[in-house]
């Protein structure tokens, strides 16, 4: 029996999700979308992006009020709690919901409570609910912290990036198993709380998407910081004992902390779906497969976000599901699906980390004339009085043409920074070019005065 009709189907809340359902309802389709949990948003809100980084800022902001000269002369002493700390994270998450529901109920998006499982490729059958027919669909579900078999996470001391968030007392020592993106950043955030790291990888150096110098600058910092990163390592097995846990490495070594977070690897949430009844078939880490145009291989059912792998971000997410939008509404251009594909990484260590294009190793094995050009922020006026003087900014850009192919940034404000150089890549032609750095003028004292620095260093290689 069918209970509902709608023109598109969208199969979760968070970002992918909401990027699509937003983009087919301003233009009059009549969406419904589907969301497992009591509350909308997704991971993205209630469990990853928004809390995550809401505790970071209260950590940033407690470490910046304690090394401050003036609060330290007036003998001005704090230690919160975790607890304390993870309130304003709470806080944050619930205005984003709600926030979230004013768009979907304004644009007449209607939002059901339930697990959505396929019936055939036009047809959603919600669990304890109505059965919809539809003529697209949109898979948004986004993935969860992978779990070996081996490795029991309903131990008290044994974490993973969801339930850290959880943690309600500040441990002497945390060992974090996985040294991507997630890993680096809780290494990052709970060394500044003063907790001992140690930092295991199971790759030869730390986030090898990135340039080489960015990357190695975060290993410079996060062990002058006191973090001990153990490169090409692989777990055997882990054992939790009553005062802690021991991690067993296959080379022999045993790292005893007071508690682990295991960051190594995603799994997507395409499990319970029925996509078998409609042909779909996940990788081995639960990843649906799509094509350019985010199509998986049943032609009117589409898949968006971390259910989908890399970039597993927050904003590609987004981003896709309006693209995956805008191909079932037959506007998609050839831009749009460069955009999708061209996504700045935001990396929320200690300094901070983006950058977007191409790195200089992919330039030189691409055989790409290019040249560098390297702003220190030690040397800008903004950074020696925020006191925050640690960092770079890199422009790559084409020795001839002066085309930018790429720009990285390490340090204070690098996710806000990388936005100027992502505006000019996005232009064609001669207006993405080094001489808008070079004639424009910047505020002063600003750190976006870094590209007019680092595209005068950069011009001036070339004489």
């Amino acid at each position: 029996m069918i209970n509902l009709e709608a023109d598109v189907v969208v199969i979760g809340s968070g970002p992918g999700g909401e990027g699509a359902a937003m983009q087919l309802a301003k233009q009059g389709k009549r969406v419904v979308v589907i969301e497992r949990y009591e509350k909308i948003g997704g991971g993205c809100t209630h469990w990853g992006t928004i809390p995550s980084k809401a505790l970071r800022f209260s950590i940033f902001r407690l470490t910046e009020s304690l090394n401050n000269p003036l609060l330290i002369d007036c003998g001005v002493k704090a230690e919160p709690t975790i607890a304390q700390l993870t309130k304003t994270a709470a806080d944050v998450s619930a205005k984003q919901e709600s926030m979230r529901k004013t768009f979907y109920s304004r644009n007449n998006v209607e939002v059901i409570s339930g697990h959505a499982r396929f019936v055939d490729a036009n047809t959603i059958q919600v669990e304890g609910g109505p059965t919809i027919k539809t003529t697209h669909v949109v898979i948004a579900v986004g993935a969860r912290p992978y779990h070996p078999a081996n490795v029991d996470f309903a131990h008290p001391r044994i974490f993973d990036s969801d339930s850290i968030l959880s943690l309600d007392h500040k441990p002497k020592s945390m060992t974090i198993y996985g040294a991507g993106v997630i890993g680096c950043e809780y290494a990052s955030m709970f060394r500044n709380l003063s907790i001992k790291i140690n930092l295991i990888n199971s790759r030869s150096g730390l986030l090898d998407f990135l340039d080489d110098e960015i990357s190695d600058a975060l290993s410079y910092h996060m062990r002058e910081r006191g973090v001990v990163i153990r490169h090409n390592e692989q777990f055997d097995r882990i054992e939790a004992v009553e005062d802690g846990v021991i991690t067993h490495l296959k080379s022999g070594k045993q790292v005893k902390t007071d508690c682990l977070l295991w960051a190594a690897g995603r799994t997507g949430n395409s499990n319970d779906l029925g996509l078998d009844t409609v042909g779909i078939e996940p990788d081995n880490r639960g990843y649906i497969p799509v094509n350019e145009k985010f199509q998986t291989s049943v032609e009117n059912v589409y898949a968006v976000g971390d259910v989908i792998g890399f970039p597993s971000l927050a904003s590609a997410a987004y981003t896709q599901g309006r693209s995956a939008g805008k191909q079932i509404l037959g506007h998609a251009t050839e831009k749009d699906q460069r955009i999708a594909k061209e996504i700045p990484a935001g990396i929320y260590t200690s300094p901070e980390i983006s950058c977007i294009g191409k790195t200089e190793r992919q330039l030189t094995e691409e055989k790409v004339p290019y040249e560098v050009g390297n702003s220190n922020f030690k040397y800008l006026a903004k950074a020696q009085i925020i006191g925050q003087s640690i960092g770079m900014l890199k422009l790559l850009f084409h020795r001839e043409t002066l085309e930018v192919l790429g720009v990285h940034c390490f340090g204070p404000n690098a996710s806000e920074i990388i936005h100027i150089g992502q505006a000019i890549m996005y232009q064609q032609g001669e207006a993405n070019s080094l001489n808008y750095f070079l004639d424009s003028t910047f505020n002063y004292p600003t750190m976006a005065e870094a590209y007019r620095v680092a595209a005068l260093n950069g011009y001036n290689r070339l004489f």
